[in-house]
């Protein structure tokens, strides 16, 4: 290909799911893909199509090294051929006119996902991924995930984190469902039931965000007692009550209260004025041996 292998993006569809390499899409990248199957560069020009990236070059490596060693190329919105089974497939992302190619940094547009008006809204939801800090391999829980928002973006923010979201209603856990094939989080593991009940059994997390059930009996404690040191948490409050909660529990372990306000613009009339989102409080904390104890951190 003559490409500089520090300038690539190597990633794998091998043994699992192909949307996984959505959140690699972007203008001008460059994927080297490990492939599990002659059908996989179809199915992978599936997804380029799907999200604006219809005009992406194609190559096929097929048997390199060997004496069948051979190159297919082609474009992914016309790519029909199947492959033979052992190849690297190489891609240079083309974005289409007005394609929506989101960066892999928290705040993704709130259209970007399905949902009923229950998720945390573009802003609040960058600062809140820059609370959490992904980071590779790193396990979230979402506790009251509505559509997934956080959880699928914690995923895309870092490679291999995983995210466990915990969802007590239907509508809204078949929106996580769509929401993290669409967007390239096919690993988000989705449970049904409500913290602090649903959260038994779940593997130690190295971070929690409580955006829902804050005020529900044991879900702070549950989850506080789960999180491994040095693991962060995060949650956000937007009633009086889920305020003086953060408040109580930042006087007893420490961390950082911050309020977030935020205003977009509406038509008013035939004018435009800035309209308030209702504002979030909050809380950031990192379990410490001097703050695990229910200790102040200085």
């Amino acid at each position: 290909m003559g490409w500089s292998l520090a300038d690539v993006e190597t990633v794998t569809v091998h043994g699992r799911a192909a949307e996984q390499i959505i959140p690699h899409f972007a203008p001008g990248v460059r994927l080297l893909v490990l492939t599990r199957d002659g059908d996989s560069p179809k199915e992978v020009a599936t997804l380029l199509k799907r999200r604006g990236f219809s005009q992406s070059p194609m190559s096929v490596l097929a048997s390199l090294g060997g004496p069948r060693e051979k190159r297919i190329d082609g474009v992914a919105a016309n790519w029909r051929r199947k492959a033979p089974d052992f190849h690297v497939l190489a891609i240079e992302c083309v974005a289409d006119a007005g394609a929506g190619a989101f960066s892999r940094t928290g705040g993704l547009p709130d259209d970007a996902f399905e949902h009923d008006g229950q998720l945390t809204k573009r802003v609040v939801r960058a600062a809140t991924l820059a609370a959490l800090q992904p980071y590779p391999d790193a396990l979230l829980w979402d506790i009251g995930a509505g559509c997934g928002s956080i959880s699928v973006e914690w995923m895309r923010a870092a490679r291999s984190a995983m995210a466990i979201a915990i969802e007590p209603n239907a509508q809204r856990r078949a929106m996580i469902e769509t929401n993290r094939m669409t967007l390239g989080a096919p690993k988000l593991q989705v449970v049904s039931g409500e913290a602090p009940e649903a959260l038994k059994g779940l593997p130690v997390p190295d971070a929690v965000f409580i955006g829902g059930g804050l005020t529900n009996k044991g879900v702070f404690e549950t989850a506080w007692r789960a999180l491994r040191p040095g693991g962060r948490l995060v949650a956000n409050g937007v009633t009086l009550e889920s305020e003086a909660r953060l408040i109580a529990l930042a006087q007893k372990h420490g961390g950082t209260l911050e309020r977030i306000a935020a205003s977009e613009a509406m038509p008013v009339g035939r004018f435009t004025a800035m309209k308030p989102l209702m504002t979030v409080t909050q809380w950031t904390v990192v379990k410490t041996a001097t703050n695990k104890s229910g200790r102040v951190t200085p």
